[in-house]
């Protein structure tokens, strides 16, 4: 029996939504004096983690832009130099995670799990509890975007490369705990996440969908990015039986109901948290400065709506001439002109700045996911039920079924085509052609990038080549 299986049970555990009552004060960097003393301290911990996780070099902007302008869904409409790399797919210019953001984050998060049960840390069970599965997922969050970046998916090697981040487990306390060592391979990698996620499901409880309970782990979250994790591994069925588990849990039906009505879709990018949130980033004001945002936001790089704002990013063309008419998806690209351009451009309405300058929350994992992951996990051996998924999606979008006997690699491409138009801008683009193992598409007159060329996967940083003999460079750079 797969390890997975003997967690669908814990479906009735859950059924009462748990809340919790933790400190939300503003998530600001650790301070070493109190964070090993109580219940407290471990929260400025888990603060720090979250805070990382909104970093621009991480979430804030990079992982939502990067790999979609790598592949073939945005285009520069403003040269400033920035992205104008990833949008040509030059050497070295990729997603760049494996810095002091990540792995700091994945410190933060050893550093709770390995002693806040500690008979000396004062404070409650429950509230110990909670923070631990805090960590547990955003430890496992932080290992599978270093994996999809620099690594290939189990079974999808070329030329047998298998190699995925270093593994850490337990936290770097002082400079002679650090140590050199090699990088694990993804499947290792997996394993651990896999691990990491089953541990955090009963520790962190339910969270209502959109509910600021998805500010924090919960586990509809964490049963999601383990169905996500299954995706990548090829593993579907246990990839089906985690988006079900999630599925049920969180009252999402077969034909769709949950998600956003068609007509509620474009205005849910401009509310705290989106209805359809799972997990949230929370961004606020002490998060940043104005000047933060005027010069790194997704606001102020993809959106017009503000005088100030850079604007130098927008939806391709190509990506524009996917959605069928009536798509409500589509009413997330506002047209519009740009100096220098000829014919319009494409501004983004989902990433407004409705919070102020330039502020807004990062929905990082949404319900509508679920489906598709579901019709992915079921196409080869039960293409009804992902056509049914597939459905379940569009009929919320102002669109109606698709063919009825859609089946095999047409099905797999109108699956991979929904996730395009309904992630367009939040990360995921890249990964789904990396993961399926095809050549990354392009805009215009850019070539295509070959799923064999070694530009699918990211470079490490030379001064960590340098500083660490033990740590390969991935082939080809």
């Amino acid at each position: 029996m797969k390890i997975f299986h003997k967690y669908i049970a814990l479906s009735g555990l859950f059924a009462a939504f748990s809340c919790t009552d933790l400190n939300t004060t503003p998530r600001q960097s650790l301070t070493p004096e109190v964070a090993f003393n109580d219940v407290s301290g471990y929260q400025s911990v888990a603060n720090s983690m979250y805070n990382r996780a909104t970093s621009f070099s991480y979430y804030g902007q990079t992982m939502m832009i990067a790999p979609e302008i790598l592949a073939d869904n945005l285009r520069l409409v403003a040269n400033t130099g920035r992205y104008q790399g990833e949008e040509s797919n030059g050497d070295r210019d990729h997603i760049s995670i494996w810095n002091g953001v990540v792995y700091g984050g994945i410190n933060d998060a050893n550093l709770i799990i390995a002693s806040i049960d500690d008979e000396s840390v004062s404070g409650d069970t429950q509230t110990k509890d909670f923070i631990k599965g805090d960590a547990y997922f955003m430890r496992a969050l932080f290992y599978f975007d270093l994996c999809r970046v620099y690594g290939y998916e189990p079974g999808r090697e070329v030329d047998g490369f298998n190699l995925g981040p270093i593994l850490r487990l337990n936290p770097t306390l002082v400079a002679s705990d650090a140590d050199f060592r090699s990088r694990s391979t993804v499947a290792e990698v997996y394993e651990q996440i896999e691990s990491d996620l089953l541990a955090a499901i009963p520790l962190v409880g339910g969270a209502p969908l959109g509910s600021e309970g998805v500010y924090y782990a919960n586990a509809g979250a964490a049963l999601t990015l383990l169905a996500r994790l299954y995706l990548y591994w090829g593993r579907m069925e246990d990839a089906e039986a985690a988006a079900t588990s999630a599925m049920n849990f969180l009252g999402l039906r077969t034909n769709g109901d949950g998600l956003l009505e068609a007509g509620q879709y474009v205005q849910g990018f401009s509310r705290a948290p989106h209805p359809e949130s799972l997990f949230e980033l929370e961004l606020r004001q002490v998060d940043w400065s104005s000047v933060d945002g005027v010069n790194n936001s997704l606001n102020s790089l993809v959106a017009d709506n503000e005088p100030a704002a850079q604007f130098i990013i927008g939806a391709s063309n190509e990506l524009i001439a996917a959605y069928e008419e009536g798509d409500v998806r589509r009413d997330c690209w506002r047209e519009t002109t740009r100096e220098g351009i000829e014919g319009p451009v494409y501004a983004s309405r989902k990433w407004t700045g409705y919070k102020g300058d330039f502020l807004e929350n990062l929905p990082i994992i949404r319900a509508a996911e679920l489906y598709l992951i579901r019709a992915e996990a079921r196409y080869e051996n039960n293409p009804a039920g992902a056509r049914e998924d597939i459905n379940a999606v569009r009929s919320k979008r102002g669109l109606g079924p698709v063919d009825n006997l859609l089946s095999g690699e047409a099905l797999l491409n109108r699956i991979l085509l929904e996730r395009r138009l309904e992630f367009a801008l939040e990360g995921h683009r890249f990964f789904d052609l990396k993961r399926n193992g095809r050549d990354i598409s392009k805009h215009g007159e850019f070539l295509e990038v070959p799923y064999t060329d070694y530009r699918i996967l990211g470079n490490l940083p030379l001064e960590q080549i340098q500083l660490n003999e033990n740590l390969e460079q991935n082939p080809g750079y």
